[in-house]
């Protein structure tokens, strides 16, 4: 039967500790909980239960008077602690004892200790004759077995939050990167600063709408609007340079004449499978293929990748590469550096590579180099399958265009759009 204990002199009985009573009351007497588990959830969760820091090393204080690290409800005095405000300030180190009294009617207030009163008000027990004790006076820390499930959902609420929030802020933090990176890319390419200005303007109006705390709603709006503004710097970045690829190759039309294909060796024949897979990198257009008055092809590096295809541009579209650099990539050296060790990595050999660079020339065999790491999971041969892209190259049929447009896209999540389609 349910009996409600009050509280020693003046203080009320306030409905929190009906409630707590009858919680505790009402607990399974078999259930049991490991001690510094129960306290562990409670601090996540102080903010829920309205404590603070003080109120917990308070707690925490308290717990240090049951012995015990698994906790169970038994009989009524096994959960009591009645230590002296002496032996609270000592296992408080030093706070003051009207803190203490304090904190112990917010922890009274929060469910999370009942007070057991005896009838003058002081904290003591009596033991049997076998040393037991038979009645104890003071704290009943029962609440925190009856309660330890609650706590556990506060607690992962919190957790499950706070992850929602760090994810959030990464997000924000990578499209400030790659909004500034590529609006940076896009006044190279175009020669005018100041033809970006509406994207920065944007940017700056998305950043100052963030409040100086915000919310996961704050970041998550914030994290869509940089999203658009990175895929709108994108869409004008790549029809830039595409514009500018197919200008250059107007003029060169008239001296195009196609190599002959070379055999490759039998272990890296490109099977029809990934022949077919020649398209998962991104969809290909034609770019003709320089000749000089020999009627050899046009020495690697005939015309600039480098003014094309900004180098920031290219780390955007296929980050991973930088895990293989040790400084970093700051040049196109590095860049290609970086791409010959990926190769042996990615078990291309030393032929396949040397015969990439001779046709593309070195800036476009490392680039693309890059973009097979970037989808390698879904590229089962890739020295095979560099000698399908040479080839393709040969034959006028593969740019560097639309693959690193097809991977920006599908790091950004940005659906393809029909104008950023290359046409064929």
């Amino acid at each position: 039967m349910l009996h409600i204990t009050t509280p020693f002199g003046r203080r009320s009985l306030t409905a929190a500790q009906v409630k707590a009573q009858a919680t505790a009351d009402g607990c399974p007497r078999e259930t049991t909980v490991e001690k510094w588990a129960v306290l562990r959830d409670i601090t996540e969760a102080r903010a829920q239960l309205g404590l603070s820091a003080s109120s917990l090393a308070v707690l925490d204080a308290l717990a240090t008077f049951l012995p015990e690290t698994a906790l169970q409800i038994g009989e009524a005095p096994s959960l009591v602690v009645f230590p002296s405000n002496r032996a609270l300030v000592i296992r408080t180190r030093g706070m003051g004892e009207a803190t203490i009294r304090r904190h112990l009617a917010a922890l009274v207030e929060a469910g999370i200790v009942i007070r057991r009163d005896s009838p003058n008000g002081k904290r003591y027990c009596r033991r049997g004759p076998a040393g037991v004790i038979a009645q104890a006076y003071g704290f009943d820390l029962s609440p925190l077995v009856a309660r330890a499930a609650e706590f556990a959902g506060l607690a992962e609420a919190v957790r499950s939050d706070a992850l929602a929030l760090r994810i959030a802020r990464e997000r924000v933090t990578l499209l400030r990167r790659d909004c500034m990176k590529l609006i940076e890319a896009l006044d190279e390419a175009e020669g005018a600063p100041g033809a970006s200005e509406p994207l920065r303007a944007r940017y700056r109006a998305t950043m100052t709408a963030l409040p100086r705390a915000p919310s996961c709603s704050d970041l998550t709006a914030a994290g869509g609007a940089l999203a658009d503004l990175a895929a709108d710097v994108c869409k004008l970045l790549l029809e830039h340079q595409e514009s500018k690829e197919s200008s250059g190759n107007a003029t060169q039309n008239e001296r195009h004449k196609q190599n002959s294909k070379p055999e490759p060796p039998d272990s890296e024949q490109a099977s029809e499978e990934e022949k077919k897979e020649g398209s998962a990198l991104g969809p290909q257009i034609a770019v003709p293929v320089v000749t000089d008055g020999s009627g050899q092809g046009s020495p690697p590096g005939h015309w600039s990748i480098r003014a094309t295809y900004p180098l920031g541009l290219v780390l955007s579209a296929c980050p991973d590469i930088r895990d293989y650099a040790r400084g970093g990539i700051g040049s196109w050296r590095e860049l290609v550096d970086a791409a010959g060790l990926v190769r042996s990595m990615l078990g291309i050999s030393p032929n396949a590579w040397d015969e990439a660079r001779e046709v593309m020339g070195e800036d476009a065999a490392a680039v693309t180099i890059a973009a097979i790491l970037q989808r390698a999971e879904h590229i089962k041969a890739p020295g095979g399958y560099l000698r399908a892209l040479v080839d393709r190259k040969r034959r006028g049929e593969f740019s560097l265009g639309p693959v690193l447009q097809a991977l920006l896209r599908g790091k950004l999540g940005v659906p393809v759009s029909s104008n950023l389609r290359p046409t064929h």
